[in-house]
C-alpha cells in the first residue's frame, strides 16, 4: 500500500463490523417493499411533471419517448452493478462505500463528495420546483393569478426568500429524525398519490390523443438557439467541432441526457443497505422494482403527452419581462381547454415533489453519515442516538438544503445533478469489475452476468450521455470536484479512521 495512504482501501469485512457500532448504528427494519416505495417516491417527481414537456418541446419532439428509454438502459445497466455491490456489502453510502472497498480512500471521497453534489442541489432544486407548484395551488385556493403573483417569495431588503421550500425542507428533516420506518409509511401514502395522478394523466389523456401530433416522430434538426454557443454548447459538440442543434438525431441525444434527471435517485435504494432486514435480497429486488415501474410509467405519459398536443406548443417560450416560460404536464391539459385536470396534475405535482425532497436528502443524510463514521467528516455526524437515526447528519443536510433552497436560484441545476450522478455510475461498475478480480471469495447474492461485458458497456452509456451536457455544467463540476480535493487534503486525510489503523 503506498506510504501517501491515498489509495488505502477499507476492507468489505471492516465496513460490515462498523454496523455493529453502537454509537453509530442503523436500525434495521426496512421491508422490499419499503425499498420499492422509496425508490418510486425519489424517481417519480420533477422529472415527469416538468421535464417531459420540457424535453419534447425544446429538444426531442414526439421522440421524448425514445430519449427515456435511452436513458432508462444507461440506468439499467448501472443497475445491475449497483445491486451486485449493496448485496455484497450491504452497508450505508451506496457508491462511497463501494469505491472505499475498491478504488482506495482518495477516490472514495471523491466520490463521497460528488455524492453530495447530486443530493444536496438535487434536493435544492426539487424544492424550488416544490414551491413554485405551491404558488399555483394556492392562486386556485385564493383566487390569483399564479402567473402574476408569486406568493411564496418574501422580499427581505434586496435579499428574496422563498418560504414555501424553506417550510418544507424544515417538515421533511422532522420526520427523517423521527424515523426512517415513519418516512417510509408517509413516503408510501404520497408515492400512492402521485401514482394515481400519473395514471390519471395516462387514462384521460388517451382521450385527447391525435395522431397527426406524432408525425414527424423525430423532427429535423434545426441550429441552436441564440445563446446556445461556447460554454452552453454540449461537450459532445465542441470536441466535434460542430454547432448545437435541436431535434434530429443529436437533439434526441441530448433529451436523453436531461432526462436522465428524471431517473435521478433509484440509486439511494442503496444508500438505505444498513437499514434493511434482508439487505442481500431486498435491495436488488427494490432497485429493479422501482426502475421497471418508473421506465414503463415515463414512457407511457411521454406518448400521451405528445399525442395531446404539437411538440411545437410545448417549447420554452420567453415572457415579456424577460423570464421563461417552460411548459409541464399541465400545460397538455390546459390546451385542450380541461382545465379542472390540469389542477388535479398541479395538486397531484405538488404531493410528488414532497416524496422526492425526502428520499433525496435521506439519501444525502446517509452519505455523510458514512462518510462521517469513516473519519473523513467530523464523527459527531455520525451518531445515531437512541431513535436510530443520524439526527445531527439529518440536521445538517437540512440546513444546507433549506439555505440553497431559500435564497438561491434553482435554474440549470438538473444537469450538475446529472454528470455527477453520472460519474458515480461509472465508478460503481468499473468497481465491479475490479472487486471481481481482487476478492472473488466474496459471498455475491446478486451476480451481475456477463461480467466485463455489461459493466463496461454501463460505462459507456453514461459517458455518452455525460459528453452531451454542456460545457458550463462540466466546468462547474470540475470547481467543485477540485474545492473536494483541498477538503480532502485539509481535513479528511488526518482525520481518516482507516489511516489510523494503518499507522
Amino acid at each position: 500500500m503506498p506510504g501517501n495512504g491515498l489509495w488505502r482501501t477499507k476492507s468489505v469485512e471492516q465496513s460490515i463490523a462498523d454496523t455493529d457500532d453502537p454509537d453509530t448504528k442503523l436500525r434495521r427494519n426496512l421491508s422490499t417493499w419499503d425499498l420499492v416505495v422509496f425508490g418510486v417516491a425519489v424517481v417519480i417527481g420533477a422529472g415527469i411533471f416538468t421535464l417531459t414537456a420540457r424535453t419534447a418541446g425544446d429538444f426531442a419532439g414526439p421522440s421524448v419517448s425514445i430519449a427515456f428509454v435511452i436513458a432508462a438502459v444507461a440506468c439499467a445497466l448501472a443497475a445491475l452493478c449497483y445491486a451486485e455491490f449493496a448485496s455484497t456489502v450491504p452497508v450505508a453510502g451506496s457508491a462511497y462505500t463501494f469505491s472505499y472497498a475498491t478504488f482506495g480512500e482518495f477516490v472514495a471521497w471523491i466520490i463521497g463528495w460528488d455524492l453530495i453534489l447530486e443530493l444536496a442541489v438535487g434536493a435544492a432544486a426539487v424544492s424550488k420546483g416544490w414551491s413554485v407548484y405551491l404558488n399555483t395551488v394556492l392562486g386556485y385556493l385564493f383566487d390569483f393569478d399564479p402567473s402574476q403573483s408569486t406568493a411564496t417569495i418574501v422580499k427581505l431588503g434586496g435579499l428574496s426568500m422563498d418560504w414555501g421550500a424553506l417550510v418544507l425542507v424544515v417538515l421533511l428533516a422532522t420526520l427523517l429524525t423521527i424515523g426512517t420506518k415513519l418516512s417510509s409509511r408517509v413516503s408510501m401514502v404520497i408515492t400512492g398519490i402521485k401514482v394515481a395522478i400519473v395514471l390519471f394523466v395516462i387514462v384521460f389523456g388517451l382521450f385527447y390523443v391525435k395522431a397527426a401530433n406524432y408525425t414527424p416522430f423525430i423532427p429535423d434538426a434545426q441550429p441552436a438557439k441564440a445563446g446556445e454557443s461556447g460554454i452552453e454548447q454540449s461537450l459532445f459538440s465542441v470536441i466535434a467541432g460542430t454547432e448545437n442543434s435541436s431535434f434530429g438525431a443529436f437533439g434526441l441525444l441530448a433529451g436523453a441526457s436531461l432526462v436522465f434527471f428524471a431517473f435521478i435517485g433509484f440509486d439511494i435504494v442503496a444508500t438505505t443497505a444498513e437499514e434493511t432486514k434482508n439487505p442481500q435480497k431486498s435491495v436488488p429486488r427494490g432497485i429493479f422494482g422501482s426502475l421497471s415501474i418508473v421506465t414503463l410509467l415515463y414512457v407511457a405519459v411521454s406518448l400521451v403527452l405528445v399525442g395531446m398536443v404539437s411538440y411545437q406548443q410545448l417549447a420554452t417560450t420567453v415572457k415579456p419581462d424577460g423570464s421563461e416560460d417552460k411548459k409541464t404536464l399541465a400545460t397538455a391539459f390546459s390546451l385542450n381547454g380541461v382545465d379542472w385536470a390540469a389542477q388535479v396534475i398541479s395538486f397531484g405535482a405538488l404531493a410528488g415533489l414532497t416524496t422526492v425532497v425526502m428520499v433525496l436528502m435521506l439519501g444525502q443524510i446517509r452519505i455523510i453519515y458514512a462518510m462521517s463514521r469513516d473519519g473523513l467528516l467530523p464523527r459527531g455526524l455520525a451518531r445515531t442516538g437512541g431513535k436510530g437515526t443520524p439526527a445531527r447528519a439529518t440536521i445538517t443536510v437540512a440546513a444546507l438544503v433549506a439555505v440553497a433552497a431559500t435564497f438561491f436560484e434553482a435554474d440549470k441545476l438538473e444537469e450538475m445533478v446529472n454528470v455527477g450522478t453520472l460519474f458515480a455510475f461509472i465508478l460503481v461498475s468499473a468497481g465491479v469489475i475490479i472487486l471481481r478480480r481482487t476478492r472473488p471469495d466474496l459471498k455475491r447474492v446478486f451476480r451481475v452476468k456477463w461480467v466485463p461485458l455489461i459493466p463496461i458497456l454501463a460505462i459507456v452509456a453514461c459517458v455518452w450521455l455525460m459528453l452531451n451536457l454542456t460545457v458550463l455544467t462540466w466546468l462547474r463540476f470540475v470547481v467543485w470536484m477540485v474545492l473536494g480535493v483541498v477538503v480532502y487534503f485539509a481535513y479528511s486525510r488526518r482525520h481518516s479512521l482507516v489511516g489510523k489503523r494503518d499507522s
